[in-house]
């Protein structure tokens, strides 16, 4: 099975300006096609380091997907580097000129004598035609290498990724397997806790099994490789049945399923509704309650920093005020040691009061406390 990287080119991914999505995409759907992805790395616009960067590609894998850098402008060095690379010169290309004005024409718009940059490729390259924008692709071949230059507008990434890109790679590796991953949400439970639990199952080689922490929440991976997407489901599921016995109702949910649908579920299983009042959470335990909307009255936003009684009173009078079953307030707030979480609850068995300190990175903080709530009323 070939094994791959990926390489996204561009200074304004190092200079933090773009969020780099293309590798996420690209990652996702290699593994789908059961190619192993052992590194993904991120270069500015400079020939130099983003040829060095392919020759060290090559000398451990044999695909290397390249995006971004083959704009019509100077400081789009995709082309040259790839030649570079592999110590040959850019050819033009009449073909790939004539594709490149009849899309422009179709946008009703004149090529500048920039744009015939973009005709130029390394020189025994495959053209790959981008019909969805002006920049074509190529894939330069050697005998065990496959470099795959790619735009880095996301839109026509994905096209010639799921176009061009997918049926070439099943063709030249014969790829008839599959990977396939299947994510485990937990709540109310550290990292450490479910290591304890499930690290002999850390160990295993297929599937894998292998955990993420976020604040407040911890993601449990399970990933099989298998020749049809029936059997990586057969690996998974005997696995995902031995983790859910071992956490049980640590586990709130798998893949997409949200935390706050679980946890409305819950009340709406119960025949209640939720109101809410937060701060210091810049209003994103309400948006994403919002967002799911069953069981949920509404929520405020308060302007001040309440101790514990106050949020117990806001909540109470929000509550009310929403005629709803169930209020929850939540607050980060500063203390003398940092930061603290406080948390109100009340239902029609009771009212709760939690204040617990948060010692982690200052930014986490709301996220483990919009955790820790939604935890609360999961759990309910």
């Amino acid at each position: 099975m070939p094994s791959a990287e990926i390489i996204t080119i561009g200074t304004e991914i190092l200079l933090g300006e773009i969020v780099d999505t293309n590798a996420h995409y690209i990652a996702r759907n290699l593994r789908d096609l059961g190619i192993d992805l052992y590194r993904k790395t991120s270069v500015g616009d400079n020939v130099q380091r983003i040829a060095q960067a392919i020759q060290q590609s090559m000398e451990r894998c044999q695909i290397i997907v390249t995006t971004g850098g083959l704009g019509p402008t100077i400081d789009d060095p995709t082309r040259e580097a790839v030649a570079l690379a592999v110590g040959v010169q850019q050819v033009f290309r009449p073909d790939l000129w004539q594709q490149i004005q009849e899309r422009f024409r179709r946008f009703h718009r004149n090529p500048t004598e920039n744009n015939k940059r973009q005709a130029y490729i390394p020189a025994g390259s495959i053209p790959v035609e981008n019909p969805v924008g002006t920049a074509p692709a190529f894939v330069y071949e050697t005998v065990e290498h496959a470099i795959i230059s790619l735009p880095g507008v996301p839109r026509e990434m994905e096209y010639l990724m799921e176009n061009a890109v997918i049926p070439y790679l099943r063709k030249r590796y014969s790829l008839k397997g599959i990977i396939k991953a299947r994510i485990l949400h937990t709540s109310g439970v550290g990292e450490s806790a479910i290591d304890d639990q499930i690290g002999d199952l850390e160990k295993l080689s297929n599937p894998t099994v292998g955990l993420a922490a976020h604040s407040g929440q911890v993601d449990v991976r399970i990933t099989a490789k298998a020749d049809s997407e029936s059997q990586a489901d057969e690996l998974i599921a005997e696995i995902e049945q031995v983790i859910r016995d071992r956490l049980g109702k640590w586990i709130y949910g798998a893949d997409e399923e949200s935390l706050e649908e679980k946890a409305l579920l819950n009340l709406y299983q119960k025949g209640w509704s939720l109101a809410v009042v937060e701060a210091g959470l810049g209003g994103e335990l309400i948006r994403r309650l919002a967002a799911v909307q069953t069981s949920f009255r509404g929520g405020e936003v308060l302007t001040q920093q309440p101790n514990p009684d106050e949020l117990m009173r806001f909540t109470d009078a929000y509550r009310q005020s929403r005629q709803a079953e169930v209020g929850l307030g939540v607050s980060v707030c500063p203390c003398e040691d940092g930061l603290e979480i406080q948390l109100a609850l009340i239902t029609p068995e009771g009212k709760r009061q939690l204040v617990r300190p948060y010692a982690g990175p200052p930014q986490n903080a709301p996220r483990w406390a919009l955790h820790s709530s939604l935890h609360m009323i999961r759990r309910l």
